[in-house]
């Protein structure tokens, strides 16, 4: 079992440094060369809504340890808008611009794409539901460290 645990760990990691290379590779082929791939992937999960930083963390949107500086930087290059909270004069709300919004539209085609060639002999439906559940079981499992820790103690 702990080998097959220790494989899922490693799998995951890959998977999402792959993940980040084929959104490289769409940057690149779009000529886009002022936006890094992490940032990308940030402006296909805002989307169209409205978010403080916080919630980009909170939400699993941006996994990295210096969102500020990611933030940033897509501010300075024109494709998000910062705007301060009229709520909470400490906290910023951010939102895509029209040209974070082109690069969200790319990625999000792109990964219709992907779907699609996944449903012609890759992978079915069923499949990626199961991977998915499997998946989230282990996130739950993760997520309560306090849970992991008294099996630990008990063991």
């Amino acid at each position: 079992m702990k080998s097959k645990y220790l494989d899922l760990i490693s799998l995951v990691e890959r998977l999402h440094r792959q993940c980040l290379e084929v959104i490289k590779a769409d940057l690149d082929r779009q000529g886009i060369r002022d936006l890094n791939n992490v940032q990308a992937l940030i402006l296909f999960n805002i989307g169209d809504e409205e978010l403080s930083i916080g919630e980009l963390t909170q939400r699993g949107y941006y996994l990295g340890s210096n969102v500020s500086y990611n933030v940033k930087k897509m501010v300075e290059h024109g494709y998000l808008i910062q705007e301060r909270s009229p709520h909470d004069r400490r906290s910023f709300h951010v939102r895509a611009s029209e040209k974070g919004i082109a690069v969200y539209r790319s990625i999000s085609a792109l990964f219709d794409q992907h779907a699609t060639q996944l449903t012609e002999g890759q992978l079915s439906e069923d499949g990626l539901d199961a991977a998915n559940h499997a998946l989230r079981r282990v996130q739950q499992f993760w997520s309560t460290p306090a849970s992991m820790a008294r099996n630990l103690s008990a063991a």
